[in-house]
């Protein structure tokens, strides 16, 4: 599989121009911060796409062959360049150094240690439909088993957990986390998601199910006689995925999860603009 990392990218030897959003007004398709690479033949990343993205790249082009050494763009999303955005950006140009290459790897190598968790609590087909949905998303994946030759085939990235006891590592899982519980045995589905409500600062619980297994889940609490589970027993999302699309097929309910998860996180934590970067003179 071909390296489309951020440090590959850079490590070319061809020269590169750093397109960054540096401010914006009104309307846009990105924020301010957001930036990507252009080199002769080659692009990382987009900063909306469009036809301002192709002005954009045609200009960081025609710098790298010398035909121009304007550094900014002041762009308006309208009609004239066929957008209809309605507001205005101001892009700036750079040329990649060595200090200017440290300091968006350092940015990224930041911003992916900001990004909230995901935590997937079995690497059945759903799980692993899950591991592959979320690893298309700015989140980081941990996945956990008790089964050692279900922890294969899941994409790049993915940390894995060989636990006997699953349910013990929800307390070292961090704060805005999300937990998703879809092991192969009820019973363990059911210690995973009592611990998982006792844990009052996680993004999203949920747990693969029915109306059905909900109601025998808040029953096995009663039983249990644990009251603090049972008070937040409505912030179990059971079953995963929402109501609306009848389709049990992993994949799908993969992509429904994936949406109600960057729905919590979004509830739970407002997303923070990426700063424009630091070595513009």
């Amino acid at each position: 599989m071909r390296d489309t990392s951020l440090a590959a990218f850079l490590d070319g030897a061809e020269p590169v121009i750093l397109i960054e959003i540096e401010s914006v007004k009104g309307s846009s398709p990105r924020e301010a911060g957001t930036f990507m690479l252009v080199s002769k033949d080659r692009i990382w990343q987009t900063i909306g796409g469009g036809q301002f993205e192709y002005m954009a790249i045609d200009h960081a082009r025609a710098m790298l062959s010398g035909k121009t050494v304007a550094d900014s763009m002041d762009i308006p999303l309208g009609p004239e360049i066929g957008q209809c955005c309605g507001g205005r950006t101001l892009l700036r140009f750079t040329e990649v150094n060595d200090t200017v290459a440290a300091e968006l790897k350092a940015r990224l190598e930041q911003a992916n240690r900001a990004q909230p968790t995901v935590f997937i609590f079995g690497a059945g087909h759903v799980g692993k439909a899950l591991t592959q949905a979320f690893s298309l998303l700015p989140v980081s994946i941990s996945i956990v088993e008790t089964r050692q030759d279900e922890l294969h085939d899941l994409p790049a990235g993915v940390a894995t957990h060989l636990s006997p006891m699953p349910e013990a590592i929800i307390h070292a899982i961090p704060a805005g986390s999300a937990v998703i519980i879809v092991t192969h045995d009820h019973a363990l589905d059911f210690l995973i998601a009592r611990e998982a409500l006792l844990q009052p600062d996680l993004a999203y619980v949920g747990m693969i199910g029915s109306k059905t297994k909900r109601a025998t889940f808040a029953h096995w609490i009663e039983r249990e006689s644990d009251a603090e589970a049972s008070v937040n027993l409505e912030r179990l999302t059971l079953p995963i995925g929402g109501s609306t699309v009848k389709d049990k097929r992993p994949a799908i309910i993969a992509a429904l999860v994936a949406a109600e998860v960057l729905h919590a996180f979004h509830r739970s934590a407002a997303p923070v603009e990426s700063p424009p970067l630091a070595f513009h003179p």
